[in-house]
């Protein structure tokens, strides 16, 4: 463990290998995982749980307390997951008393001065682009994209597998799977490329495409669409999930986009 020119709380829990460059601070009640790597100058604070094999580059600031007035310096934490990669400048703030914790999942790439607000919640396999800000209670489920310079509003819910284009301003949850675009964010067709990429098959692209149909072509409102695709179309893990999103989508999801 190189702790050079470096600050590390006493009540730091760090596995023997942890590699901590010049200049880090480590505050108390942090704990981290095996072979992860912190970068020159990274400020990790009270509350982190940083998984294995993890790099937090130069700048990023991991933990840091809410920028919520109502938050009272109740104890909470920010989790963060195996293989997880935190790029320069990237700031992660804990929970409040809300949901009491911050948690980004196994896989992730959080790329430069992105900005992770308290008690958002990322699956795993998420990508979010330089510079895009995520408010407080954000959901945002596994295998996600967002491009750079997103901003995301603050409940919103983006789902599975979608990919979100770079500027875009998301005021709406964002149903799994679909690509979204313009101004206001609309729905602009399936992520096919990259379900291919994680090998879902050609059958099952389509049959996702069926169910947007039903949601965003046919002039159906939420409810006529989820009536409509549970009686008409087979059980699926993809339907369901899709079916259960707009059922609980509490901001409603985008429009599409000749809306």
């Amino acid at each position: 463990m190189n702790q050079t020119l470096s600050y590390i709380d006493p009540e730091a829990k760090l596995a023997k290998d942890v590699v901590i460059e010049p200049f880090v601070s480590i505050s108390k009640n942090v704990e981290i995982g095996e072979g992860t790597w912190i970068g020159p100058n990274a400020t990790i604070m009270e509350g982190a749980r940083i998984g294995k094999n993890c790099k937090i580059y130069p700048g990023a600031v991991v933990s840091a307390i809410p920028q919520d007035l109502k938050f009272e310096g109740e104890d909470s934490i920010t989790k963060i997951g195996d293989g997880t990669v935190i790029r320069e400048c990237v700031t992660v703030n804990r929970g409040t008393k809300s949901k009491g914790k911050t948690i980004i999942g196994d896989n992730c790439l959080l790329m430069a001065y992105v900005h992770i607000a308290h008690d958002c919640i990322l699956g795993n396999n998420v990508i979010i682009g330089n510079a895009s800000q995520i408010a407080g209670e954000v959901e945002i489920d596994d295998f996600a994209i967002l491009s750079g310079l997103v901003a995301v509003h603050q409940f919103a819910r983006l789902g599975s597998h979608i990919m979100v284009s770079g500027g875009s301003l998301v005021r709406k949850d964002v149903p799994p799977y679909i690509r979204a675009a313009h101004e206001p964010l609309a729905y602009v067709g399936i992520n096919s490329i990259g379900l291919r990429r994680r090998n879902f098959t050609n059958e099952k692209i389509q049959e996702i495409q069926d169910i947007y149909r039903e949601i965003y072509l046919k002039g159906n409102n939420n409810s006529q669409a989820i009536q409509n695709i549970e009686k008409n179309m087979p059980e699926s893990r993809e339907r369901d999930e899709i079916v259960q999103f707009l059922k609980d989508s509490s901001r409603g999801i985008i429009k599409g986009y000749s809306e």
